[in-house]
C-alpha cells in the first residue's frame, strides 16, 4: 500500500479511538473504554499513576459517581515515529454535575490536554501511554435537571448505569 494512504488510514484509526474514549465515558461503556488502551499502558492523571488495567475500574467508578458527564476532545495532532508507533496531543473539555442540597444540579467544567503515545498491535491502534494535564477549571452552578423545561423542552437523558436504552454500539 502507498505509505501516504496507510498513514491516513492510521490517523483515522487513532481519531476513532479518541472519539470512542469520550463517548464511552459519557455512556458508561466499560468495554468500549477498555478498548481505547492497551492493558499495560502507562497512565498518569495525577490522582492515579499506573497501568490502564488498574485505572479503568477507577475512572469508570468516578464517571458513575456523576449524574451528568460530558467529554469533548478536539485539536488532535498526530506524529508517527514508525508504522506501529505514534504520538499525539489533543485538548479536552469535561463537565460533570450532581444534585445539590437545594435540588439543583451543579458541578465543574475542566479543560486540559491529553499527551498520548500509541502502539499498533495486530493491526489495531490503542493508547500505550497517557499523561493528562489540567489547564483550567470552572464551577458550573444551577445546571438543567432531567425533566424538560416547559419553556424550551429539549430532551435529556439521565445516564446512571451502563446499557442505557438510548446507547447504540457504533
Amino acid at each position: 500500500m502507498d505509505p501516504a494512504l496507510q498513514e491516513l488510514l492510521d490517523k483515522k484509526a487513532i481519531e476513532d479511538v479518541v472519539a470512542r474514549y469520550a463517548r464511552t465515558l459519557d455512556w458508561l461503556d466499560d468495554a468500549g473504554q477498555a478498548s481505547c488502551y492497551w492493558p499495560d499502558a502507562d497512565i498518569d492523571y495525577g490522582f492515579f499513576k499506573g497501568k490502564a488495567e488498574d485505572f479503568l475500574p477507577i475512572v469508570m467508578q468516578t464517571e458513575r459517581n456523576s449524574l451528568r458527564r460530558w467529554h469533548m476532545l478536539s485539536g488532535l495532532i498526530i506524529a508517527f515515529q514508525s508504522e506501529a508507533r505514534a504520538s499525539s496531543e489533543c485538548l479536552g473539555i469535561f463537565a460533570g454535575a450532581n444534585p445539590q442540597d437545594d435540588g439543583t444540579l451543579a458541578g465543574n467544567l475542566y479543560g486540559g490536554r491529553y499527551v498520548d503515545e500509541w502502539e499498533k498491535r495486530d493491526d489495531e491502534w490503542r493508547i500505550s501511554s497517557r499523561l493528562y494535564l489540567l489547564d483550567w477549571q470552572s464551577d458550573l452552578t444551577d445546571q438543567p435537571g432531567f425533566e424538560p423545561n416547559p419553556e424550551f423542552p429539549l430532551p435529556t437523558a439521565k445516564i446512571t448505569r451502563s446499557n442505557h436504552p438510548l446507547y447504540r454500539k457504533l
